[in-house]
């Protein structure tokens, strides 16, 4: 994929739904995403920081502050300026941007093992004999309450509506191939 095409859809996608919220005034909205940030951090380089802009500016937020930290050399490059900040390596600030980019590393990474093994899940389950539509729907909505990874007993899941012993017992063994596959 596009990594430029996908920041700028992140950005595009934040901002759209922030002036959804705010333009509309006969819906109750929660205040804590009214705020505007102070200004956008992304993951990445030159590239990273044009898209980042790009997105922000399409969104009529020309003058948010737009930054990109770049891996390698740990360098922050920021709208405007030609050369990058290179913030002193024992630095307070230094080590909070790199704690904040490898937070989100973290969050990103957990999230999309989270997708595959549900849709690992998915494709699973429809090899299952025995297991329908109707089962397969349940299954999926008792899992996507649960970390797949989580034991779970062939009584629990035989406990779901439409379920029975023979047929929980072939997903466990099917969860447990997950699980060591990965």
């Amino acid at each position: 994929p596009d990594d430029y095409a996908c920041l700028r859809e992140v950005v595009k996608r934040r901002f759209r739904s922030w002036k959804l919220e705010v333009g509309s005034s006969n819906q109750k909205v929660s205040t804590s995403n009214l705020q505007l940030p102070d200004l956008i951090i992304v993951d990445g380089g030159k590239g990273q920081l044009a898209a980042a802009k790009q997105a922000a500016q399409e969104c009529n937020l020309a003058g948010l502050p737009v930054f990109a930290l770049a891996k390698k050399e740990e360098l922050l490059y920021a709208d405007g300026r030609q050369e990058p900040l290179e913030l002193p390596r024992n630095s307070p600030a230094f080590f909070f941007l790199l704690h904040l980019r490898d937070e989100a590393h973290r969050f990103a990474v957990s999230y999309h093992r989270q997708l595959r093994n549900k849709n690992s899940l998915r494709s699973l389950l429809d090899e299952i004999e025995g297991v329908g539509p109707v089962r397969r729907k349940v299954l999926l909505k008792y899992f996507s309450s649960l970390t797949v990874s989580r034991q779970v007993s062939a009584e629990e899941l035989a406990a779901l509506p439409g379920m029975n012993r023979a047929v929980a017992g072939k997903v466990i063994s099917i969860i447990r191939e997950m699980r060591n596959n990965e």
